[in-house]
């Protein structure tokens, strides 16, 4: 998404970092996490302008999570018109910062586009060089030669992580290869109406019918907690920048998807906005108490943004900033926290790991 500012330009489970290679869903086996720990722990990161400072990167380092999700927006490289060789050498100027090439080789990972490494800004399936992005994101990600990704359209994929006997199913979404044109406002710039509205038309899709189905069958395994990564927000109302809201039938088929799986455990975490910030959709009439913490701001926060936040819990958080999904099982807690370049807690909430299960 383009907001004013912007510009249109603990350790892994699947497997152990070798120096110098990043790992993005390797289909290796499972291996134990760090000993000695009671809690899961993953950071997530969105919104890296490859040219700017990146001081987040010491912050996650010194805290040494388990894994670190990159939620998209990973570089900026969407100039139009398009082209392919601005997006990889925006991966080359970004593989040069030494904090980022220190954290790929140290910490396991997992990563997922968003709009300005897919190369369109706010684009869908319209975008005609998607196949290209594609494979420079699988180059720049080292996705190994027999991925499943190589061999199927969109980047959606699974990674288990491990903590002692726990185990946690990780999913990431693509939210840009099958995604349907959405319907521009007719007051851009108004307050909750920037840029798009809600359209219920049920014939235009989020995830495509192969994402769909994938996603139903993945939430049905067994697991002790379900992280989802949606490149974009899920929950949040309020704002008419991107958001799962703008295809209203796609948000509650999300919502019926969830339920008719029967996981527990199931948390959201999202990027795109250039602010963080915690959201909560709950009730009787929702049927599941979803919880996502949006972490957009390593390296250009929108430092100015107001919004209502109706289903938001606190404040936006609009300094450059990590999230971090604390999943304590001995202590039956999921602590969802945003922090800072010093590592400071800048919002943070807890809630029973029990509470997260169908109604």
């Amino acid at each position: 998404m383009n907001h004013p500012h912007d510009r249109s330009r603990r350790r892994v489970l699947l497997g152990t970092a070798a120096a110098g290679m990043a790992l993005a869903g390797c289909a290796t086996p499972m291996q134990p996490s760090s000993a000695g720990r009671g809690a899961l722990r993953i950071a997530v990161a969105s919104c890296t302008d490859q040219t700017q400072p990146q001081p987040v990167w010491d912050a996650v380092l010194a805290e040494a999570p388990d894994h670190v999700v990159f939620a998209g927006d990973n570089v900026y490289a969407s100039q139009q018109p398009f082209d392919i060789a601005a997006l990889r050498a925006a991966y080359a100027t970004q593989a040069r910062v030494d904090s980022f090439r220190r954290l790929r080789e140290r910490i396991p990972h997992s990563a997922i586009w968003d709009d300005h490494d897919y190369g369109l800004n706010d684009g869908g399936a319209e975008f005609p060089h998607r196949q290209a992005s594609k494979e420079a994101f699988l180059e720049f990600w080292a996705v190994p030669a027999d991925d499943e990704r190589r061999r199927r359209d969109g980047l959606y994929h699974a990674r288990w992580l491990q903590q002692g006997g726990r185990r946690v199913q990780l999913l990431l979404l693509d939210t840009r290869w099958w995604r349907s044109a959405l319907k521009p406002t007719d007051q851009r710039g108004a307050p909750g109406r920037e840029r798009y509205l809600p359209d219920p038309d049920p014939a235009k899709t989020m995830l495509g019918d192969s994402q769909w189905a994938w996603l139903a069958q993945r939430l049905r395994e067994l697991a002790d907690a379900h992280v989802v990564v949606s490149s974009i927000q899920l929950l949040a109302d309020g704002h008419g920048f991107e958001r799962w809201g703008n295809l209203p039938m796609e948000r509650e088929r999300f919502f019926r998807t969830v339920r008719a799986s029967g996981a527990r455990g199931v948390v959201l975490v999202s990027g795109d906005r250039h602010i963080g910030g915690l959201y909560h959709h709950g009730g009787p009439e929702a049927g599941y108490p979803l919880w996502e913490m949006t972490s957009s701001g390593v390296t250009h926060p929108w430092a100015n943004a107001r919004e209502p936040g109706p289903n938001r819990v606190g404040p936006l958080v609009v300094a450059r900033h990590y999230g971090l999904v604390e999943l304590d099982f001995p202590a039956g807690e999921l602590t969802l926290s945003l922090r800072g370049e010093a590592n400071q807690v800048l919002h943070e909430h807890t809630v029973p790991l029990s509470a997260l299960q169908p109604a």
